[in-house]
């Protein structure tokens, strides 16, 4: 009896230490205070500043250094999100999936860590989570972005804003002229790339190892993780990379533009606005800047040196273990069309090779031609880009594990129909299905530990492998091995792989 009542109370003295060795965490720009879940397992620390708003003189420049502090930061709260249009619900994103409502600001760069380091000495894991949002939206306090889940699961979870929309993307030969680099357009990359920098200096007073970080992202997030791995400014800052459901390796609506493109679209702009000078512009209100949506990263000769395939087929990319891949209905599309409809259109563009195409992407039944829609939609925005960086990386012999999550997320009648979504998977890989209202069954949540736990494996030693999980073969060219990730788990062989080949050839890549 007497163990029984003692082993609570060592229990809540191991908690109480925890939070005493993170009442009081020293940044390199000031001494910082978060706050404990309410079991004292984990700390919070959210809306750290990163870097100096980037407003006034210092909108569209890189991220400049915070101004220091001596008193104690209260570190408890979300700051502002980046500036935006407001986050309306649309299809099936719900509230879950959103940024909350206000406060929108250009004064945007804080992150947040949560950590469930008992002393600083640990050196866990860290994974740094970058949103998505077709780089004109998103933010980090999103519900199913929360990082308590996987910090109790072992590792660090740090969420870092960044600059979006024509706030984060917008070039102007004026900007180029002022820019010590010669370069411009990419001030939500160099946010990422601060963010890194600061996660590299302070991240252990946290209880975490700067020497092994895991940079992860979904949509635009997976397409920043790829710029990132690319560009040369975010060397030696991470290890690892997670990437879901986007790459920039072929040329497509997230892809990166060229330097003088960009350019000539923000002259261009700044004729709409009225502004004759780089010093007009940056007197604009956010909001006449929100009408215009200039929102795509650059090849700009400094954060991207080359576009990501070259830079890729030189040899020139940070090295890093790649876990990727993409959902089943990752797809956006308007109104399907018939079997008959569709095939006029397949012969229409595809022509001599149309008999092909219609092998890979069927209509026999006006319900094979819809299904082979989404497919079509899911395969040219994210499936080959995924799979492209996978060859890649597993051609040089690097480590690479392939997913592809399946799971029909249950739903009311209204959402049945959206499927295994674009960003379904995240609230699962974040062990946060309490955050969603869905009705959630048994293997649902046999999932999320089972994502969740490949997560945190693959950030401690890049591989997702562990006790008590389904065994997820690492992918090669030669095997094309896949883990399933569904109401079972298992691994199996890429299933639409002469698919994805002929995309990419359609597409313009290798």
């Amino acid at each position: 009896m007497k163990r029984l009542l003692i082993l609570p109370l060592l229990l809540l003295c191991a908690f109480a230490v925890a939070q005493d060795a993170f009442k009081v965490v020293k940044t390199s720009s000031g001494p910082v205070s978060g706050a404990a879940s309410a079991d004292g397992a984990v700390m919070s620390f959210k809306g750290i500043p990163f870097a100096a708003p980037p407003v006034g003189e210092l909108r569209w420049k890189a991220p400049q250094p915070v101004t220091p502090w001596t008193d104690v930061r209260a570190c408890t709260n979300f700051a502002q999100s980046p500036m935006q249009g407001k986050p309306n619900e649309f299809g099936v994103y719900t509230r879950e999936f959103l940024i909350k409502d206000e406060p929108l600001s250009e004064d945007c760069l804080y992150l947040n860590v949560w950590t469930g380091a008992k002393a600083v000495s640990e050196k866990r894991p860290v994974i740094v989570w970058v949103y998505g949002g077709g780089f004109v939206s998103g933010g980090t306090n999103v519900p199913i972005y929360d990082g308590e889940a996987l910090a109790r699961k072992g590792v660090l979870l740090v969420s870092i804003p960044y600059r979006v929309g024509i706030f984060g993307f917008f070039a102007h030969p004026e900007l180029t002229k002022e820019s010590p680099n010669h370069a411009s357009g990419n001030y939500g990359l160099m946010d990422l790339i601060a963010a890194l920098q600061w996660v590299k200096t302070n991240i252990a007073a946290f209880g975490g190892d700067p020497d092994n970080v895991t940079i992860a992202g979904q949509s635009a997030g997976s397409f920043a993780v790829n710029y990132l791995v690319a560009s040369p400014q975010a060397k030696g800052l991470f290890k690892r990379a997670i990437a879901e459901s986007g790459a920039g390796f072929i040329n497509g609506p997230l892809g990166a533009t060229t330097l003088a493109q960009a350019e000539r679209g923000g002259v261009e702009t700044a004729k709409k606005l009225g502004a004759n000078s780089l010093a007009d512009l940056r007197k604009l209100s956010a909001e006449d800047l929100l009408k215009q949506h200039n929102a795509r990263p650059i090849v700009d000769g400094y954060i991207l040196p080359q576009d990501v395939a070259t830079i890729f087929a030189s040899g020139k990319e940070n090295k890093a273990d790649l876990l990727t891949g993409w959902n089943m209905d990752d797809a956006f599309i308007g109104k399907l069309k018939n079997a008959a409809d569709y095939k006029a259109d397949v012969q229409k563009q595809y022509k001599q090779k149309a008999a092909e195409f219609l092998k890979l992407y069927p209509a026999n039944t006006d319900a094979e031609a819809e299904r082979s829609q989404i497919n079509i939609s899911r395969d040219i925005t994210f499936g080959i880009q995924n799979f492209t960086w996978a060859n890649v990386q597993a051609s040089k012999g690097r480590p690479v594990y392939l997913y592809r999550f399946v799971r029909r997320v249950p739903a009311n009648e209204a959402f049945k129909k959206y499927g295994a979504f674009h960003t379904a998977e995240v609230a699962y890989a974040f062990n946060n299905l309490k955050f969603l209202n869905r009705p959630f069954e048994p293997g649902d949540q046999k999932l999320a530990d089972v994502m969740s736990s490949y997560w945190v494996n693959f950030a401690t030693k890049g591989d997702p492998n562990g006790p008590g999980l389904p065994i997820w073969p690492m992918y090669k060219t030669t095997n094309s091995k896949m883990m399933q990730l569904g109401e079972k788990q298992v691994p199996t062989a890429l299933f639409d792989k002469a698919a994805l080949e002929f995309m990419v050839k359609q597409s313009g890549g290798k």
